[in-house]
């Protein structure tokens, strides 16, 4: 026996027993319903479930480009984004092996202002069906990602008890253009003086509210613990900017960016919009100026505007299924998702989390870091890479082989899918 629980259902005047118990072969769950009057003589009702795990696999993804912090998609909302990813991740299935997706999970951190459930929002304005579940993740950077791991384990544990084949859409959006500042005294009133504006984003989005500093705080607590100099730090990040032009001018992204409207021409009503297909951030800088950059967050610091991750606007979605279903359907899967796991430590130390994460979902999958050809590796600040992989004793030539977010951007909820 694994585990065991007991609970009271009212409605049937129950109680019910939960037991699950395994051999290496065959996990069963057990559900015994024991009403009140028979529990002298009995059990009087029992239920038995068989689970059976399916990979999860992806079968289709799309994003759109990322955009400069008040760029070419600061006029759409985060769900409107979400919605352009959604739309072309579907559009990217032929009609005929579509299958249907009954639960969506989408990352967004900076909710303020953009309306109830943005993730309901989202997938309602990409023509999905009303009846599809929705749930909005906030794991801040890693928001997105967790959608992706929270759509695997629908799949795995089949929640959904069904054998038609049915998917799962997870991913994140964000739009940091839009995100409004805040007035907190504004309902209980200002007797005399100044309000002050709050920053959402930087509130919250960017602040430790443990230590009641800037994340770059502890960035720069990291690139001290780990002696990693200012000009390691803008070596790192020219690189960054240098791998991901590269990675567009080769066309590395072409096949997962699906092209968005950008805003209407002033003064041109009747003119189409331009479209917006290329990711903005990797080729808005002149990279000769990295290293003249003040510090940002403390006198005589090492983490810069330059050689930390850009505020942007972005969304992205992936279909995710089980690959038996997948493959009886006719669709080849993308990717299957082998292995995932979370991690946490002090707040201050957020930087260096993933090196406790990776051997754990790497040894989860049944390999080594050996195994692995590359990592990816956020990059909210180019010593957060550089740490991490210092730790994890990882070959730089294979992290993040296309850039990361110092280059290609931030947009919060999105990043991590």
């Amino acid at each position: 026996i694994q585990y065991i629980a007991l609970s009271w259902d009212g409605i049937k005047y129950s109680f019910v027993l939960l037991v699950l118990t395994s051999n290496d072969k065959y996990p069963c769950v057990t559900y015994h319903w024991v009403h009140f009057l028979d529990c002298i003589i009995g059990v009087k009702n029992i239920k038995k479930k068989r689970m059976n795990k399916s990979h999860a696999v992806i079968v289709s993804f799309a994003r759109t480009p990322i955009s400069k912090f008040q760029g070419g998609l600061s006029h759409l909302t985060a769900p409107q984004l979400g919605a352009a990813a959604i739309q072309g991740a579907i559009a990217r299935l032929s009609p005929d092996t579509k299958p249907k997706i009954v639960e969506a999970y989408l990352g967004n951190v900076l909710s303020a202002g953009i309306g109830q459930a943005p993730c309901r929002q989202a997938v309602l304005g990409a023509g999905l069906p009303e009846s599809t579940i929705c749930t909005t993740i906030n794991k801040v950077c890693a928001s997105g990602m967790k959608s992706i791991m929270l759509a695997a384990q629908t799949i795995e544990a089949n929640v959904h008890n069904t054998s038609d084949p049915i998917s799962i859409l997870a991913g994140g959006m964000e739009s940091m253009s839009n995100t409004p500042h805040y007035l907190p005294t504004s309902r209980t009133g200002t007797s005399l003086g100044h309000a002050k504006l709050v920053d959402g984003i930087i509130h919250d989005g960017l602040w430790d509210p443990y230590g009641d500093v800037h994340m770059g705080n502890c960035a720069e607590k990291c690139a001290a613990e780990y002696n990693i100099s200012r000009e390691d730090q803008d070596r790192y990040a020219i690189e960054s900017y240098n791998r991901a032009r590269d990675a567009i001018e080769s066309g590395a992204f072409d096949d997962e960016i699906i092209p968005v409207e950008g805003p209407k021409k002033r003064g041109k009503s009747n003119d189409p919009p331009d479209m917006i297909s290329v990711d903005e951030e990797p080729t808005s800088v002149k990279l000769e100026k990295l290293p003249k950059l003040r510090a940002a967050f403390q006198k005589d610091g090492t983490v810069t505007a330059g050689n930390a991750s850009s505020i942007n606007d972005g969304a992205s979605a992936f279909i995710i299924m089980g690959e038996e279903q997948a493959i009886s359907m006719g669709l080849t899967p993308l990717a299957r998702i082998r292995s995932y796991a979370d991690a946490e430590g002090a707040p201050d130390q957020f930087t260096t989390a993933p090196a406790s994460a990776v051997p754990i979902a790497v040894e989860r999958a049944g390999m080594s870091l050996q195994d692995i050809e590359y990592h990816e590796i956020n990059e909210a600040f180019s010593v957060v890479a550089m740490a991490n992989s210092m730790i994890l004793n990882l070959d730089m030539n294979k992290v993040n082989v296309l850039g990361g977010a110092v280059s290609l951007g931030h947009p919060i909820g999105m990043s991590g899918a």
